[in-house]
């Protein structure tokens, strides 16, 4: 598959897929509350996020069937845990706008879709009849202070309703900077975005994990100030090396499966990015590409073009 990040229709397909599982584990493991996490584009950072939620959601009913024969569902602790936590999932991708106000408008609307997927908080009974009238506002209302507040009362609610503190992930947590400073209104989201973290990361006490991913670190001082040591992990981290990209042997099985054998050609072309002390990561954008079209081509040239402007 190209372009796919939803992991349950990966599966139901029976697309290929190189087991990364792992990095539930691994991240579960290590216990940090907000782990920041950047890797390239192309890298299946939205699929990890899609594979994240699937394995601990209470939404999602069939775990054993998704995760029963992967290296994640070999762990007794991690079964134990699968489809007990409530998510909250959020994407930042399609935040990318010449204004303030349109940026602002689009995580607005980011957030509105995110509570539809809520709507029985709206009679829960184990909510107040004030909390439910302050979710049906969140819904609604694009007061700055209700919407810097949304996740952290999201959270709560949740909470509230399962028993268990939520997880909460933010795919693509950059773009909106990212925009900002080319097109210049970088402080005036800076100073919306900051707000909005603080109060979704802080000390919130219905906060049992968060993930952020992006392909850039935005630095601590800009939109990360008040938060209590989070998790930074970048491509020169020994974390999770191997958990976004395919390794060296992984293509080389997955050439062996689909009858290719030039896999020195292959290393010439795709094989150029370290993760920390890990070299020999090759892009799955790329090798997916060769595996169905049987050539060698600059798969992920085009991309690079585009995402030029983001280097400085």
């Amino acid at each position: 598959s190209l372009g796919i990040g939803d992991f349950g229709r990966m599966r139901a397909s029976n697309y290929f897929y190189i087991d990364k599982t792992a990095f539930i584990r691994e991240w579960w493991e290590k216990a940090a509350l907000v782990t920041v996490l950047t890797r390239p584009r192309r890298f299946g950072k939205s699929l990890m996020i899609d594979t994240v939620e699937r394995f601990f959601t209470v939404a999602e009913s069939n775990q054993e069937a998704l995760f029963g024969d992967l290296e994640v569902w070999s762990s007794e602790k991690m079964r134990r845990v699968a489809g007990k936590i409530p998510v909250i999932r959020l994407s930042f991708s399609g935040v990318k706008a010449p204004t303030f106000e349109e940026a602002r408008d689009l995580i607005v609307l980011a957030l509105r879709e995110l509570f539809g997927k809520f709507p029985f908080l709206t009679t829960a009974p184990e909510l107040d009849d004030e909390e439910r009238a302050y979710f049906a506002a969140f819904g609604l209302s694009s007061n700055p202070a209700l919407i810097k507040y949304s996740l952290r009362f999201l959270s709560t609610a949740l909470h509230r309703v399962y028993g268990a503190k939520p997880i909460i992930l933010l795919d693509e947590y950059d773009t909106p900077m990212q925009e900002a400073w080319l097109n210049g209104y970088w402080d005036q989201l800076a100073q919306f975005v900051r707000a909005f973290m603080n109060l979704s990361f802080k000390d919130n006490p219905s906060l049992e994990r968060a993930l952020l991913t992006g392909i850039t670190r935005v630095s601590k001082e800009s939109i990360f100030s008040d938060l209590n040591n989070p998790d930074v992990i970048t491509v020169l981290s020994d974390e999770y090396q191997t958990a976004f990209g395919f390794t060296e042997a992984e293509v080389a099985e997955a050439m062996k499966e689909y009858g290719l054998n030039d896999l020195d050609d292959v290393k010439i072309w795709y094989d150029g990015f370290a993760f920390g002390s890990v070299k020999g990561i090759y892009n799955p954008w790329s090798v997916t590409n060769y595996l169905k079209k049987k050539r060698l081509a600059p798969y992920l040239s085009d991309d690079a073009i585009n995402e030029s402007r983001y280097v400085a």
